[in-house]
């Protein structure tokens, strides 16, 4: 009895140690010193009070703090304007009611995040990437938690998902399945992708884009914050570069970044739409006498089976820029597939200013264009009203090293289409998928 007493007066003593609890504070919450002398607690006072508060998120709490903090910071730096739509933390009593109203329950690290932020108001840019092309503009908005829950799905296709992302320009949303029905994942989030061959409005196939709301959400901050996805325009442009497509001729480098376009793209009839960034830079070392004028451009596509398409035209989207020391010229096209992945390379040919019967070629480094992990539905009608779902899983992977990748069927003057079929603006009907008209 002695010796327990002695045990329990002694764990009293390091429990009340206040230090002990300065590497909990720091590892689970988050607080840093200058927090702590503005609350004016102890170090065990605040880790108990923020505790009986947020104590359900511990697991989540310090990644999605430091994931937000960090996204704050290098967005106040370089686009603050996207600071000023980000709305302030929700209660648990506005979580628990949000449940209630929808009938499912949401996941942890959902929960947590919205502790923080309570997403963002409709507005562009939007907080989760922008993309433009001649004639199409998408930019996605983090839902708040009301507005997702109105959005939230019951129907067939898409029963019981709830919306993260909105663009108001494209009706594009990206889901999150809260129940494992129809073939999904629980918690796994996607695009949707209406099958356009199927007679059934029930088949949606989709493009997956996380497995859950906290590798979702800090594998985008991470690329953010990173310079992964570049700022243009005071926006995030989600182009992924890979550091390998890079080409220097002379003194003229070459680089390539792409994304692929859910919204303009179908898994049935299959149509994969990507656009892709060219920048093209002379060197500021370069000799004035260097400076050249684009004349036209000649593209090798090459596709699984090993056949070649070959492509030229005059300039670069109907332009025909002058490249001088230190000057950048950047343009953007896109290019549609009719499977999953391709790839291109090519060059441009330029004439000398000084010298106007010099010719030279500079190299277009290949890059590769592969569509994400998708699901493909495919609804059967059976006796009366009943639906069978049946969904197979294609896992993805990056082009082998033979270049034995999928067709691409179209250069990059896609971009000169200006039509696209229009997004239906309302959360609860999603789109149809849009077509390259070239496509139709």
């Amino acid at each position: 009895v002695y010796s327990c007493c002695y045990l329990s007066r002694r764990l009293n003593q390091l429990s009340s140690h206040d230090p002990l609890w300065k590497r909990h504070c720091k590892k689970y919450w988050l607080i840093s010193e200058e927090e702590k002398s503005q609350r004016n607690q102890s170090w065990k006072a605040i880790f108990i009070s923020t505790y009986s508060d947020l104590g359900r998120y511990i697991r989540y709490y310090a990644t999605l703090k430091k994931a937000w903090d960090d996204l704050e910071k290098y967005l106040g730096q370089r686009c603050p304007r996207m600071i000023g739509s980000l709305k302030e933390s929700v209660r648990e009593e506005d979580l628990d009611a949000v449940e209630a109203q929808i009938g499912c329950k949401l996941p942890d690290d959902y929960r947590c995040s919205f502790r923080i932020h309570n997403g963002q108001k409709l507005v562009v840019p939007g907080l989760m990437g922008s993309m433009a092309l001649s004639n199409h503009y998408r930019s996605e908005d983090l839902l708040d938690i009301d507005t997702a829950a109105g959005g939230f799905q019951q129907r067939l296709g898409l029963k019981q998902c709830l919306p993260l992302t909105f663009c108001i320009h494209t009706g594009l949303s990206q889901y999150m399945a809260l129940e494992s029905v129809e073939g999904r994942n629980k918690y796994e989030i996607f695009y949707q992708c209406p099958d356009q061959m199927a007679r059934n409005p029930s088949a949606i196939d989709m493009f997956i884009t996380g497995t859950s709301y906290l590798e979702w959400f800090t594998s985008y901050v991470n690329k953010v914050v990173t310079g992964g996805y570049p700022i243009i325009r005071d926006q995030i442009f989600r182009y992924v570069h890979d550091k390998e497509c890079v080409a220097t001729t002379g003194d003229i480098t070459v680089s390539v970044s792409t994304s692929f376009l859910p919204e303009l793209s179908s898994v049935h009839p299959p149509h994969y739409f990507f656009t892709y960034r060219i920048r093209i830079e002379m060197s500021k070392d370069a000799l004035p006498e260097k400076a050249c004028q684009l004349d036209s451009r000649y593209w090798r596509i090459t596709n699984a089976k090993g056949d070649v398409e070959e492509v030229q035209g005059p300039g670069v989207v109907g332009e025909f820029p002058i490249i001088s020391p230190g000057r950048v010229y950047e343009y953007t096209s896109c290019t549609t597939f009719s499977t999953t992945s391709g790839y291109m390379e090519g060059y441009y040919t330029f004439h000398c200013l000084y010298y106007k019967d010099k010719f030279f070629n500079v190299t277009i480094p290949r890059f590769h264009m592969v569509c994400p992990t998708f699901k493909v539905s495919t609804a059967r009608m059976v006796s009366g009203d009943a639906v069978v779902l049946i969904l197979v899983v294609f896992f993805l992977r990056p082009p082998e090293t033979n270049h034995n990748e999928y067709a691409v069927d179209e250069d990059e003057d896609s971009t000169d289409t200006d039509e696209y079929e229009d997004r239906r603006r309302v959360l609860d009907i999603p789109a149809p998928s849009g077509r390259c008209p070239r496509h139709t």
